[in-house]
């Protein structure tokens, strides 16, 4: 691990008193690991009591996005980051532009400037380890987690090294997605997921046509309001600066196989594949089988680390290097999320053929 850091200024000492003191950047902090055999994350806590931890993340960009780069995600601990806009402060401190959340997968609110709650569902759901994003033709490379309000019990944020992960799937598994790709379908306003306004973050239909005919997303409005949105996107990703390949989608999350087994019976007396709110195929449309997914999601699962929460704990992952998710949990549980450094895909391609026709209450169709 690299003990060489430059030295750094540093005001010291409560608002009133504060002093200008110039020191070793490798004497503010100690580095280690949660556990001796574990690698990952790496963990930094503070050396003296009185920090000013934004500026010591401003100074030492090199050093964090090295480390970043080495072990694929970084717990903060004992920083005494207390709220959300600290939090912010923290995390522009390394990124100064912090990523708005478009095209949005999952319901969040913004809490302060471009800082928003972790995924809201229900308690007693486990979001399976992924990629944020990973189902768009662009995504954060760098993510913020931040623990103002630990749960009672459970509710980690557990994490995965995914350029160890990769080695793990299955070879005929994989080769069958980077035969034929994947492919996400989405059905918007069926009452059963978000609304497309909330997607998309407008009430402008042009915008949403627009979005779309820019990231090679094939849409069709439907009657009553309802939008259909068909993309076919990357199985795995090279990080662009590591060249690590790694397992880089959303399938197992979107697949009808991710759902609890009533809701999903429930579904699919009511929808079609293809009509049902998120559902994911092969490339060329066809069925990705149950048993598929389930084996990624159990590799993701075999392979994660995972941490009880402190209070003003901040992870940093680099979201092509490491994956997250989230456990049960219960009681009162508040993780904040701020997302930086958008990185667009290069390799983009068109839409494949529909795997179904479209419904005859189709209104508007748009082939690219």
């Amino acid at each position: 691990m690299r003990t060489e850091r430059e030295n750094i200024t540093l005001f010291i000492g409560p608002p009133s008193s504060r002093r200008k003191v110039t020191v070793n950047a490798c004497e503010m902090v100690e580095s280690g690991y949660l556990t001796p055999e574990s690698r990952f994350p790496l963990l930094l806590q503070p050396k003296v009591a009185t920090l000013d931890f934004p500026g010591w993340i401003a100074g030492q960009r090199d050093f964090i996005c090295q480390e970043l780069r080495t072990h694929a995600a970084i717990l903060f601990r004992g920083f005494g980051v207390e709220d959300s806009s600290a939090f912010q402060s923290c995390a522009a401190a390394l990124s100064p532009e912090l990523l708005s959340y478009t095209e949005r997968a999952a319901p969040r609110q913004e809490v302060h400037d471009r800082v928003y709650t972790s995924t809201e569902y229900p308690a007693d759901q486990c979001i399976p380890l992924h990629h944020e994003m990973s189902y768009s033709h662009m995504w954060p490379m760098k993510l913020w987690f931040y623990c103002a309000q630990p749960a009672a019990e459970g509710g980690c944020t557990p994490i995965t090294d995914d350029r160890k992960v990769i080695g793990l799937i299955d070879e005929r598994i994989r080769d069958e997605f980077l035969k034929k790709g994947v492919m996400y379908v989405r059905n918007f306003g069926e009452g059963a997921d978000m609304p497309w306004q909330e997607v998309f973050q407008t009430e402008d239909r042009h915008v949403v046509e627009k979005y779309c005919e820019e990231t090679f997303i094939e849409f069709e409005w439907r009657s009553q309001g309802r939008l259909r949105t068909r993309q076919v996107r990357q199985v795995m990703v090279k990080h662009p600066e590591t060249g690590d390949e790694v397992w880089f989608n959303h399938a197992h999350l979107f697949h009808v196989s991710n759902l609890e087994p009533a809701v999903r019976q429930a579904l699919l007396k009511e929808f079609r594949d293809d009509e049902l709110p998120r559902n994911a195929f092969y490339g060329d449309g066809s069925q990705i089988p149950d048993a598929t997914l389930e084996a990624i999601r159990r590799t993701y699962s075999d392979a994660a680390v995972r941490f009880p929460w402190r209070k003003g704990d901040l992870l940093l992952v680099d979201n092509i290097l490491a994956s997250h998710g989230r456990d049960s949990f219960s009681g009162e549980r508040r993780t904040l999320v701020a997302m930086a450094e958008t990185y667009t895909n290069p390799d983009l391609v068109s839409p494949a053929p529909r795997p179904a026709e479209a419904s005859s209450e189709e209104v508007r169709k748009v082939k690219r």
